[in-house]
């Protein structure tokens, strides 16, 4: 199935060289011809996320097969389809069709007019968010879903084991993958509390639902969430730090705890004293979700799609979003990530986007 209007380049922004954010560079490419069971999709909104910045400066490659172009979720509707596509998909009753309004997670691809994207990886907006007209969608709030409720789910409640009841303790509670964190634990019936550097940043996490948000520059955020747990400690942590967190969060857990490690911001080496794994019980896990199969990203986009859905829909959770921007200013997007200074998602915006053309 194809669409006939399609032209035949797009505008994207593509890593010219490894460096800093000026080297997201605007050109032309050819628009993608999607695979059997990928969809075309016009993109309206991208979201912008840390392994962005990574893979721009040459420390996260994309995948092999993957668009080199960076980004790694969109918003937008669907305007052909491969011919291996089962229209039964999970995306509605009446199946996919080009038209479809969907979101979408992408190995790479995001910062562009189109990206083609397997089709078990695409989710309708949620209904809180679609409006009655489609001039009414928030794009930028649907593009902003993906990566970090993808990421949240199946490292805090499907690896984390995270259950209602439990205590959680969320690292970066002000980022994207923080914000998501602490509004679905509290969603799910568990106790929240957080890490954030600043006093703006902390008051979003407790807005959020964070029972306590922490402030790791002056307080000991292993003491503070013993003394919170009458000395027991959180029963899972979910850490972006890494090897600069590592004592201090196995102090944290209690006995059966479960360590969910998804970043290395403070570093990748750590020396461990294994006896306060056996003695405590622990878990440690650790994961990526870029480089996983598009059957195990399908399985958890039907997760979300079950479990998660109805709360985006009714409003319940939603994506926290600092700013949106235009594509061509994908760069001005990482040097505000980079400072550390995001309170939620940065999404970029894309201005020929215009639903039916």
């Amino acid at each position: 199935m194809t669409h006939t209007d399609l032209p035949a380049e797009m505008l994207a922004m593509e890593i010219r060289e490894p460096g800093e954010p000026s080297v997201l560079t605007p050109c032309k490419r050819a628009v993608p011809v999607p695979a059997d069971d990928e969809l075309l999709i016009r993109v309206a909104a991208a979201g912008v996320n840390r392994p962005d910045c990574l893979q721009r400066r040459g420390l996260y490659p994309a995948p092999r097969g993957a668009s080199d172009i960076p980004g790694l979720e969109v918003a937008g509707s669907i305007v052909a389809m491969g011919a291996g596509v089962d229209q039964r998909h999970h995306l509605g009753e009446d199946g996919i069709q080009p038209g479809d309004r969907v979101c979408a997670l992408l190995a790479g691809g995001g910062y562009a007019e189109y990206c083609a994207v397997p089709a078990l990886q695409c989710l309708p907006i949620p209904e809180n968010l679609a409006g009655t007209h489609p001039g009414h969608i928030d794009w930028a709030q649907a593009a902003a879903i993906p990566e970090t409720f993808f990421t949240v789910w199946t490292n805090l409640f499907q690896r984390g084991g995270l259950v209602a009841g439990e205590t959680a303790l969320i690292h970066g509670g002000a980022s994207g993958i923080g914000t998501t964190a602490i509004q679905l634990a509290s969603a799910f019936g568990a106790r929240v509390f957080a890490t954030a550097g600043t006093a703006g940043k902390r008051a979003l996490c407790e807005r959020l639902g964070a029972e306590k948000a922490i402030d790791y520059h002056e307080e000991s955020f292993a003491e503070l969430t013993r003394a919170l747990t009458d000395g027991a400690g959180v029963d899972v942590i979910l850490d972006i730090v890494g090897a600069s967190y590592f004592e201090d969060n196995l102090r944290s857990l209690k006995h059966d705890g479960r360590l969910v490690i998804i970043g290395v911001l403070g570093g990748r080496k750590v020396a461990m004293n294994l006896g306060q794994l056996l003695t405590k019980r622990l878990t440690i896990t650790a994961s990526t979700l870029r480089a996983r199969s598009v059957a195990a990203k399908g399985e958890i986009a039907r997760e979300l799609l079950h479990h998660v859905w109805p709360l985006l829909s009714s409003g319940q959770v939603a994506p926290v979003i600092q700013e949106t921007m235009p594509l061509t200013e994908a760069a001005r997007a990482h040097e505000i990530m980079e400072a550390n200074g995001t309170l939620g998602k940065l999404v970029l915006t894309v201005d020929s986007f215009k639903e039916g053309h």
